[in-house]
């Protein structure tokens, strides 16, 4: 299939028939994937403090280093949840936390160390914001930071901090935070030494459709430099808690017919990415089912824990066995999958 340019996808994204593009989104999903497996991850997602100088607009997360409840996670209680992510079945941490003022590399090339001393587990841990941040801290290139944690036992890196990469929307919602350019750059430089990654992007704010099809464009063309991205993941700004939703009158957020028109945008349009993930943790678990028809195929993590999202004041729980039911009631056949999308065990 021809690939299609930045005009014919905004085209798409703002006329098209909603029904037609996911039937177009399917078709390359069914292509990609011929098998019909659809796969997930058992893992934990461990934020290992909340503190975060950034205080982007769209978080409800984050606190300042003086506010009561600020916590930086001691090495027990995060052994105690890698030991629980375990005994679950699970082969992958998710370790992200704020930009804490405090912590230096030290800190995380321990961290990391103390935790491959212990297990035999992947890390994928530290988006872009939090390596950059450390890279200018130290005063050392983007390219030694990676590396130096890297042999301290970092494995790969999650696509946070994306949000949309079009400069004019982050000084909107994140004006403290790395740049377009700095994403990309990080994202470029691990694929460089061999670190896989994922993208994300988070829709439903401040962004006209133009900035989508930027970030869309961002993506595809790093991975037609390096191939290093796993997976694409969009999911929808969750307003409520956040400062933005409380200086706001607008109503932000994106609808299900929203969600699902991004999504099968994105598996037409990233047509070098293998993986497109669904977002039950935002969107629920019936249009996670959905959109599986969308173009979407991996159900993503199972989530033992989830803090961000859910500080926002969404809380979708479900176990793996909710997930291989999901995928089964969708027609599917599931999967649990690694990191690197490696089939561990089918569930047919």
């Amino acid at each position: 299939m021809d690939r299609i340019d930045k005009n014919t996808a905004l085209n798409l994204l703002k006329n098209s028939d909603l029904l037609g593009l996911g039937e177009r989104a399917d078709n390359i999903r069914k292509n990609l994937h011929p098998d019909g497996i659809v796969t997930f991850i058992v893992d934990r997602n461990i934020n290992y403090t909340n503190v975060c100088i950034n205080k982007c607009r769209f978080c409800a997360f984050y606190r300042d280093v003086e506010s009561p409840d600020a916590y930086l996670l001691d090495k027990d209680e995060i052994f105690r949840k890698i030991d629980e992510t375990i005994s679950l079945g699970g082969t992958q941490i998710l370790l992200q936390g704020g930009i804490h003022p405090e912590l230096g590399l030290d800190y995380y090339t321990n961290l990391l160390k103390s935790i491959k001393d212990r297990y035999s587990i992947n890390i994928h841990g530290f988006s872009p914001p939090e390596v950059n941040y450390l890279a200018e801290r130290h005063d050392i290139t983007v390219r030694e930071t990676l590396l130096i944690l890297r042999q301290a036992g970092l494995d790969s890196i999650p696509g946070g901090g994306a949000e949309i990469l079009s400069d004019r929307v982050r000084e909107v919602l994140s004006p403290k935070k790395m740049r377009s350019s700095q994403w990309l750059n990080v994202m470029e430089e691990a694929h460089k030494i061999g670190m896989r990654t994922t993208a994300t992007m988070m829709f439903g704010s401040v962004e006209e459709p133009e900035d989508i099809i930027e970030h869309l464009d961002a993506i595809r063309t790093l991975q037609d430099k390096t191939g290093g991205f796993t997976a694409f993941i969009p999911w929808s700004f969750q307003p409520r808690n956040t400062e933005l939703a409380q200086k706001s009158a607008e109503a932000w957020g994106a609808t299900a017919v929203d969600y699902l028109r991004v999504l099968s945008l994105s598996r037409i349009y990233l047509d070098n990415v293998r993986n497109i993930q669904a977002s039950w943790v935002t969107q629920g678990l019936k249009l996670a089912q959905v959109a599986l028809r969308f173009g979407a195929n991996d159900f993503g993590s199972t989530m033992i824990e989830e803090n961000v999202v859910r500080a926002a004041g969404v809380s979708y729980r479900v176990s793996k066995e909710d997930i291989i039911q999901a995928i089964k009631s969708a027609g599917f056949k599931a999967a649990q999958r690694d990191t690197y999308y490696n089939l561990i065990k089918e569930f047919f």
